[in-house]
């Protein structure tokens, strides 16, 4: 394993266990040797592993509380066409969890390289690549939830298919033989953890990316359909 793969796996577990980019930068300031040069944004980038869910959840709240309420009925009244209705909750729902993951990221990083004493660096190079890798996770997961939000019409649904697509089956269906592999590579959670975290050898970065593009649209097509054409309340 390098020395970038040896970070990148010390940021997933400290990230896991909540230590963002403080407990990885303390670990590699103790042993700079190994990691002497390596980037800090590494960190940034794992750190959104598993922090995703958190603001997915927040992009599908944006739709499925609505429903929840029963306030989709005077939302309707309010802003009869539709599309406009769709528009506007789609966008702002995307851009705010993609934003706030992007600072979030980038904040992990640079607190990774505070602590680690100087052992990593903070290229502008390797900055762009994370923000950008951080940017299509979340532009295409965001969408991906809203799109289910609007489809599903059910907090605890359109989650549970977001967990399960996105972190459960790309991780579980590889134990069951090549065939199974085939279908997690064409999960957006495969995608997403061949940007994040580097692994995943069946995968380019095209093909994560096609793979995202695909399941972000379908669901907004979907979602979108459903809000379009059905009554509020069924």
């Amino acid at each position: 394993m390098d020395s970038t793969n040896h970070l990148v796996v010390r940021a997933h577990r400290h990230s896991v266990h909540g230590g963002l980019g403080i407990l990885p930068g303390h670990e590699s300031a103790a042993d700079p040797v190994e990691i002497q040069g390596e980037p800090a944004w590494a960190t940034g980038r794992v750190v959104i592993m598993p922090t995703q869910f958190a603001f997915l959840t927040l992009a599908l709240l944006a739709v499925t509380s609505d429903y929840g309420s029963g306030g989709i009925i005077p939302t309707l009244q309010w802003t009869p066409r539709r599309r406009i209705l769709l528009v506007a909750r789609v966008s702002v729902a995307i851009l705010t969890a993609t934003g706030i993951a992007v600072l979030l990221a980038m904040a992990c990083a640079v607190a990774a390289y505070t602590s680690a004493s100087g052992a990593l660096t903070l290229n502008g190079g390797d900055a762009l690549d994370m923000i950008e890798k951080v940017l299509i996770v979340l532009l295409a997961g965001s969408s991906l939830a809203v799109g289910l939000g609007f489809l599903l019409r059910n907090t605890a649904g359109a989650l549970v298919s977001v967990f399960l697509l996105v972190l459960v089956l790309p991780l579980v269906l590889p134990l069951f033989g090549q065939w199974l592999t085939n279908v997690a590579n064409v999960l957006p959670g495969a995608g997403v953890i061949h940007l994040l975290v580097g692994e995943g050898d069946d995968m380019t970065w095209g093909s994560a990316v096609r793979v995202l593009s695909m399941w972000a649209a379908g669901a907004l097509l979907l979602g979108g359909t459903r809000l379009v054409k059905d009554d509020a309340n069924q």
